[in-house]
């Protein structure tokens, strides 16, 4: 008996032995997944569209109004963000009702909230219209649903005849009407 006795003994500890090992095993197993779930829970969202050399034509009651074309475009679609990232810059033509080009913008960034149709345009931004006025600034918003275009920041308007300096624009997407909001100088070209 004693020898079944210790052999029941041992077999009781080699149990809780192996029971010790798993447990260890699965708390150290579990950790690593923890760890895997923080660094996909902290890792940048990827978009669900990409293209290159895209065009894209915006419309109204069946009349262009405008053309964008983007070296490279990303969009992303979440609960969180619905916005097309067009990281290497955009050229974006408008057009008036006859079907010609009355603007354009150049920007070295752009991004659109697809929600609220606002496309931002950023890094050396300037806008060129059909008199040849010229329009240079850091940040410059396209409000699609007003028609319209509009910046916060400084802004350097070139026309022939003067330069207009200042901060704050608004103005039509023709950029034929627009407002400098805070002028900070004028400097005349006419001789």
């Amino acid at each position: 008996m004693p020898i079944n006795g210790f052999i029941v003994t041992a077999m009781i500890r080699i149990k809780q032995l192996v029971l010790l090992i798993t447990a260890f095993s699965l708390i150290a197993c579990g950790g690593k997944k923890i760890d895997k779930v923080k660094i996909a829970a902290s890792a940048k969202e990827l978009p669900i569209e990409v293209g290159s050399n895209i065009s894209i034509s915006y419309t109204d009651s069946g009349y262009l109004k405008a053309k964008v074309f983007a070296p490279l475009l990303e969009r992303y679609s979440s609960d969180a963000r619905m916005e097309t990232e067009m990281r290497q810059g955009i050229t974006a033509y408008f057009y008036d009702n006859n079907g010609k080009i009355s603007s354009y913008i150049k920007s070295k960034y752009a991004i659109r909230d697809e929600n609220a149709r606002v496309l931002t345009a950023r890094q050396d931004v300037f806008v060129v219209n059909n008199k040849g006025d010229t329009l240079r600034t850091e940040e410059l918003i396209w409000d699609e649903k007003a028609d319209r275009i509009y910046s916060e920041q400084f802004v350097k308007i070139t026309s022939p005849e003067r330069i207009i300096l200042g901060s704050g624009l608004e103005s039509n997407t023709a950029f034929t009407k627009f407002r400098v909001l805070n002028i900070t100088g004028i400097i005349s070209l006419k001789q």
